[in-house]
Formats: structure tokens, sequence, C-alpha cells
């Protein structure tokens, strides 16, 4: 629905049904009210600057006199808050946008909420790329545990395990549910299919000779496959900070490989792309 609609008899009962998730806000109005232009304009501005918080539904009442009766209302312009099918607040006469605004901010949803309910779509469109960038913003400006348990799950679709422990672990006990023991099992899972014969071969074999560079960089290798790059990157970046050149530059090209398939938005390949710059420059 758009964030700006004009209500009738046509389309009402949609609208009520859309309150059912979503605040509307009704707007009576009248041509022969000189107030209401004024009213109309700020709350038309102020539902385009707050998009997706609130739906603004406009009500001619020179058109849709039925609505306004149904409404019981007296005086013009008059605006309702609409939740759940029934008005819950609402004013009559004109007030300014600060007034409104301190009015509409006891119903409507925090930024944090709007921010959490587009990275879910997002996930369902397997985009997670953009719902981590989303989730990353939205736990940035609330990081409660509602946030926190889908930028875990989030973390370990794309296969970030520390970070996913990380935010499991940040979890209290009275929001320890069953999506937490879901993604605690699922963390288990991906941990073990992780920590494969290989890698661990390969790990007791740098611990022995922590020179032999082409070992190393197997392991980087092995690790970064396993979507382990929290280990494979400081193990990598540690001999090229003394030796960017290391083994003929092979070292530092797969270390910009690794960060390249990380990706621009990547907290962890950010870090450690500054770290590098730092060495360059």
């Amino acid at each position: 629905m758009d964030t700006v609609i004009t209500l009738t008899k046509e389309n009402i009962q949609q609208v009520v049904d859309t309150s059912m998730e979503n605040v509307v806000v009704l707007c009576f109005w009248s041509k022969q009210s000189p107030e209401s232009t004024g009213l109309t304009q700020t709350l038309t501005t102020m539902a385009n600057q707050h998009l997706g918080r609130f739906i603004l539904a406009m009500v001619d009442c020179d058109q849709e006199m039925e609505i306004a009766n149904y409404f019981q209302i007296q005086n013009l312009p008059t605006t309702l808050v609409l939740s759940e099918g029934k008005p819950i607040d609402g004013f009559a006469g004109v007030q300014d946008e600060a007034q409104i605004a301190e009015m509409l901010d006891k119903h409507l949803p925090a930024q944090w909420q709007l921010k959490l309910n587009q990275a879910k779509a997002l996930l369902l469109e397997n985009d997670h790329a953009s719902a981590l960038h989303v989730l990353k913003e939205a736990y940035g400006e609330s990081p409660n545990a509602e946030v926190a348990l889908v930028y875990a799950d989030a973390q370990l679709m794309a296969g970030q395990l520390v970070l996913a422990q990380e935010l499991l672990d940040s979890i209290g006990l009275a929001d320890q549910d069953s999506y937490y023991q879901t993604l605690k099992a699922k963390l288990t899972l991906a941990i073990d299919a992780a920590d494969t014969p290989e890698i661990r071969e390969l790990q007791l074999a740098v611990n022995n000779d922590p020179d032999n560079i082409p070992q190393l960089l197997s392991l980087v290798k092995a690790l970064h496959q396993a979507n382990r790059n929290e280990e494979a990157l400081p193990l990598l970046f540690s001999p090229l900070s003394q030796d960017l050149s290391l083994e003929n530059g092979e070292a530092k090209q797969l270390f910009l490989e690794i960060l390249t398939a990380l990706g621009q938005g990547d907290q962890l390949a950010n870090q450690y792309r500054r770290k590098l710059y730092s060495l360059l420059y």
C-alpha cells in the first residue's frame, strides 16, 4: 500500500485490515475548512519523511460523509490514529509538526524495528549481504535480543561463525527461546563441519614448523574455504606485516583475494584492508 492514500468506501476495509499490522493515520478534511490545507500538507510531508512508519489515509469529507459519520467526526480537520482496526489517539483542529510527532512516537514502531523487518524480508530473498548491512544498523541503534537473534542467523547463513557466536553469547537467559536454541544447534553443526581433518593436520604442521610459508598458505586457504576467515586473515597478516613480498608476492596476493571474496561491506575485510593500507602507505 502507498504511503499516502485517499480513503473511500471502496478501500476502507483494506485500510482497516492494513491497520492490523501497520499504524494508519486518518486525516478528515474539507475544502470548506481553511485549516485543513495546512494540516494535510504537514501530515503528507511527515508521512513521506517517516517512510514505512505509518500510512496516511486522507478522507475528503465533502465526498465521504458516510466515513466521517462512521468515525463520529464532529470538527474539521480531525486526525485519528488507527491501530488494529480501532482509533487509539488523535486530535481535532490543527497542531504543528512537533506536536504531531510527539503524539505519533507513542504509537509508531522504532526505526530499528523497521530495519529488522526489512532485513527479514531480505533474508527471505536470500540477499544476505544487504540483510547484514541493515541488521548492523538496527543492532547499532538497539542491541536487543530480538535484533541479535536475527543478526546471528544472518551471520550463520553468511558463514560468519565467530560473529554469530559473539551475538549468541550476548543473549541473556530470559531470551534464550526456541529460536535461540535452534541457532545454537546450527552453530555447533557449522563449527563441526568447518573443523576438517585437513585443517587439523595443517594446523599441527604449521605449529611444528611456523617458518614453512607454503604450508602456512595452504592452511590459510583451507580456513578460508571453511569460512573461518577470522582465523585465516590474522594468521596470514602476521608474516605479511614483516615482509610484503613474502613467497614472491604469493602471500600478499592470497590476502587480497580473500578480502575481495569477502566483499566491500564485510566488517572483517574492511578491518584488514585498513591494516594492509597502513603497511603500503
